[in-house]
């Protein structure tokens, strides 16, 4: 009797099966962010059953009262879209997946049933800068070293991605090596431009430096309230092209 009652559950676990779509998520769990495009691609594979109508599965990406319906991929391989954020770490991810059944009304399922977070990281920030000091510094209060009166200027630029606003709280400059050469060529530079700094998302916010030797060369730090980048270095130098 037990042999016949579980053996009757077979057609039944069989129709369900042949009813049924597979779709498994290959959305990468980070990206690096990017304001100037804001699209990250979903990518997504799917298997269907028996009694699934041909042709009639569609997914979707959902989630922050977004709807992006997926492509199949020209070789059958798998679906994609783009989904669109800007100035934000993370994003909330589910598929909507929608098929009809031969003869039967249409099916849907939503999976994972918790979305899944889809890390933005904040893109490295300039690295290193230069800037020319062959030409005359700009004038100044006072003699300033070997160069005339004034100083040497420069900008350095930021662009922060995966918060609305980046607050650069602190800058300041450190010797680039532990030499009294290094030592003394980052005591020639300074920040001149006044914190706390708002950076706003994808635009530049402007660091200006000045240097009071022609040649001189340090690494600037700045500390900011971004969680994803909340210390940066950059190399900056200063001399004659």
């Amino acid at each position: 009797m037990y042999k016949l009652i579980r053996l009757s559950w077979i057609p039944v676990a069989l129709c369900l099966s042949a009813c049924n779509v597979q779709v498994n998520d290959t959305t990468p769990a980070q990206f690096e962010a990017n304001n100037d495009i804001g699209m990250y691609e979903i990518t997504a594979t799917s298997s269907e059953g028996a009694l699934v109508t041909p042709g009639s599965l569609v997914l979707f990406a959902i989630g922050d009262s977004q709807k992006v319906q997926l492509s199949p991929n020209s070789d059958g391989s798998g679906w994609h879209g783009l989904y669109s954020v800007r100035c934000q770490s993370s994003f909330p991810l589910q598929l909507l997946a929608v098929w009809r059944l031969q003869g039967l009304a249409t099916r849907h399922i939503v999976l994972p049933p918790q979305p899944r977070q889809i890390k933005l990281a904040e893109p490295p920030l300039s690295k290193q800068e230069g800037f020319d000091t062959a030409g005359k510094p700009t004038e100044g209060k006072g003699a300033r070293g070997k160069g005339g009166k004034g100083d040497w200027e420069g900008t350095v630029n930021y662009r922060f991605a995966t918060v609305p606003v980046t607050q650069i709280a602190a800058a300041h400059i450190e010797p680039s090596g532990a030499s009294a050469e290094d030592v003394a060529a980052a005591r020639a530079i300074s920040v001149k431009t006044p914190l706390p700094l708002q950076a706003v998302c994808g635009e530049n916010a402007q660091l200006r430096l000045a240097s009071t030797a022609q040649r001189a060369h340090g690494t600037l730090v700045i500390d900011t309230d971004n969680p994803g980048m909340p210390r940066w270095q950059t190399y900056v130098e200063f001399s004659p092209k």
